[in-house]
């Protein structure tokens, strides 16, 4: 009986985690959008914002995403004018990808209110409850990479 019970659990688990995730992303993406960003976008920005820098080939690594669509995100950002190629002086086969002055005052001006509208989203947790259920999720995450 614990054996069914405990897959029922599983199950359960499953889909409601699918389903909190799925509502979260998509009022994340909301928010997103309403800059003028697809999220895809946004994180090469963010990346390249809180860390500099960033080697075009290692940008997928970072925000998990395919390494073939970087390049297509890289052009559209170009574009924009919200980043530049720059190229390795070491190295000639590695590019970076840079953000420019006028992608620095867009997420100056942006990334203070998304965090806010993260905020927002996760408000229906309290701060302990955000701690505990953080630990839940990596204690899963690390438990299913295991398997």
């Amino acid at each position: 009986m614990d054996r069914i019970n405990n897959e029922d659990l599983s199950l359960k688990l499953f889909v409601t985690f699918s389903r909190a995730g799925q509502s979260v992303t998509k009022r994340i993406e909301e928010d997103i959008k309403s800059y003028g960003l697809n999220p895809t976008e946004f994180a090469v920005l963010e990346l390249l914002f809180s860390k500099g820098d960033q080697p075009i080939q290692k940008i997928g690594d970072k925000i998990l995403l395919a390494s073939s669509s970087i390049t297509y995100v890289v052009n559209k950002l170009e574009k924009k004018q919200f980043l530049v190629r720059r190229p390795c002086p070491k190295d000639r086969r590695v590019t970076y990808a840079a953000i420019t002055l006028e992608g620095i005052k867009l997420m100056e001006g942006i990334f203070p209110k998304h965090k806010e509208a993260i905020q927002q989203i996760f408000g229906g947790l309290s701060p302990e409850e955000k701690r505990i259920m953080i630990e839940q999720l990596k204690k899963l995450g690390y438990y299913a990479q295991k398997l």
